[in-house]
């Protein structure tokens, strides 16, 4: 059982998808949470701040906190309509990293989690903490940045870091492709990906807290980088296939050869997107499980079906 009872924890980007989860999950192993939020505070212990970037001041909301778990960052999206968004993504993700940990440290705070991502290692392959950061895009790039001069600080100033690079992270509250995927499964749409053999790793939103809260307080995980999912990858069709089971619908699948698709999303300029459906991503949990005596607390069907609830209850879904 993770041990922060009586810990006072900073998270930042509590009312995000995954924020929201990890604070549920502290305050029930009885740690006091302290949020911040862009917008005027309207609850206990949540503080206001700008932001994030290098000059954002978080130490009001630092005080008396002994751990960070840092969620806040500028998001990966599909057409950045920024002049120059890497130099964006270093000014929120990286260098608004640093001056959080600077300050961390100065406030006391013994320990900070980043939540990183997968995308620090590639856009594709099988991945573990020994794979060779291979970051493509301005979010990976700015992510890899920030663990860098993270590890760094951390020798310079004695704040313990501890990284989690999760996969696509699923659950209640999902947006983005993920959530368009299961809006389509959930209309019985016809998707050609029957004949999809590969290999995805994906992490439901209560395991990565699981793990975030298993990295603030076990020792083993200070200095360290970690990947995180599910442990059971799944290819497209499957994925398919589980969405559709959590939903009570019958799966809709067509065989169609990938490389077809492949050549026809090309066609539409839409390959990157098509890669993504039809490669390989996976990232190993093996040394979070063995050096932190971590393991999935939902498996993937338990995490679908939570989602699929989610979506229903939303009134997202009407079915004749």
């Amino acid at each position: 059982m993770v041990q922060v009872n009586g810990q006072r924890i900073l998270v930042t980007g509590a009312t995000g998808f995954v924020g929201k989860r990890v604070c549920q999950l502290l305050e029930s192993l009885g740690a006091v949470v302290v949020k911040t939020s862009r917008a005027a505070p309207t609850e206990p212990n949540t503080f206001q701040v700008a932001p994030l970037g290098p000059a954002t001041d978080w130490s009001a909301a630092l005080q008396g906190c002994t751990a960070v778990v840092h969620l806040a960052a500028r998001v990966h999206v599909m057409d950045d309509k920024s002049a120059d968004p890497l130099m964006e993504f270093r000014r929120a993700n990286t260098a608004g990293t640093l001056q959080l940990a600077r300050q961390a440290a100065q406030c006391g705070a013994k320990r900070i989690v980043f939540v990183s991502s997968i995308k620090v290692n590639g856009e594709a392959g099988d991945f573990n903490e020994s794979s060779i950061p291979n970051p493509i895009d301005p979010y990976g790039i700015s992510k890899f940045e920030a663990e860098q001069q993270l590890l760094e600080f951390s020798q310079q100033s004695g704040l313990e870091v501890s990284i989690l690079r999760p996969p696509l992270v699923y659950g209640p509250g999902v947006r983005a492709n993920f959530l368009k995927l299961l809006s389509v499964v959930a209309r019985g749409i016809p998707l050609p990906f029957g004949a999809v053999n590969n290999q995805r790793s994906l992490v439901f939103v209560g395991n990565l807290a699981s793990a975030i809260a298993t990295c603030i307080e076990h020792a083993n995980a200070a200095g360290k980088v970690y990947l995180v999912s599910d442990d059971s990858d799944i290819s497209t069709s499957q994925l398919v296939r589980e969405m559709s089971h959590a939903l009570g619908r019958k799966a809709n699948l067509i065989n169609i050869s990938p490389r077809l698709i492949e050549s026809l999303a090309a066609m539409l300029g839409k390959r990157a997107a098509a890669q993504r459906l039809l490669g390989n991503l996976t990232a190993s949990p093996q040394a979070l499980r063995e050096e932190l005596n971590w393991k999935p607390a939902f498996t993937v069907q338990a995490g679908m079906k939570e989602t699929a609830d989610w979506y229903m209850q939303q009134g997202q879904l009407q079915l004749r």
